[in-house]
């Protein structure tokens, strides 16, 4: 049975192999344009930077170099139910010198289209066993992001040989290169 999160929540991740599925729900009749909303996963050390360049994984970049995590693919719309974007995580794999997985959302072009995540709704993170499919936990966004362009939605960390998952839901003006200034 799937636990809900709330903001700050942590909780262990008991799948060594498992899928994380982000979606959402917009109004593009707010700016006339349509949304375009990347995930994006920054594989941190235990300085919380990156491990590598190749070790930040998003619409232009697949796979890490370990094979641990491999983006599904860009979902330019958003558009139907369920996971919009999709990430696979494999930790029988990872590089020993991971200690940090940050996950991320960005609004592609948001400050040329003047759109914000206070025009997304429904907006979650859910993690699922990849070999049952069975839902381990689920973080729905509940706060009104009415200027921010990005949001870290969560986190997997390792502490004392365990996974985890810490429910963020943190949201700054800015985008992708922000993001990337702050891990590198």
């Amino acid at each position: 049975m799937a636990i809900n999160l709330q903001k700050g929540q942590r909780e262990n991740i008991n799948a060594p192999k498992f899928t994380i599925g982000l979606g959402w729900d917009t109004n593009s009749s707010s700016t006339g344009s349509a949304f375009d909303l990347d995930a994006s996963v920054f594989i941190l050390n235990d300085q919380k930077k990156l491990i590598s360049d190749e070790n930040f994984v998003f619409y232009n970049n697949l796979v890490s170099p370990d094979g641990a995590v491999e983006h599904t693919g860009d979902n330019l719309t958003g558009a139907g139910d369920g996971d919009d974007e999709q990430v696979k995580i494999d930790l029988t794999k990872i590089d020993g010198k991971v200690s940090e997985i940050c996950i991320v959302v960005t609004i592609h072009e948001a400050e040329s289209r003047r759109q914000n995540f206070g025009q997304v709704r429904n907006s979650f993170i859910r993690i699922f066993d990849s070999v049952t499919n069975e839902v381990i936990l689920k973080y729905e966004l509940e706060e009104d992001f009415s200027i921010e362009t990005a949001v870290e939605f969560g986190r997997i960390y390792k502490r004392e040989n365990q996974w985890k998952f810490e429910a963020v839901g943190v949201g700054m003006k800015g985008g992708l290169q922000d993001y990337l200034n702050r891990y590198q």
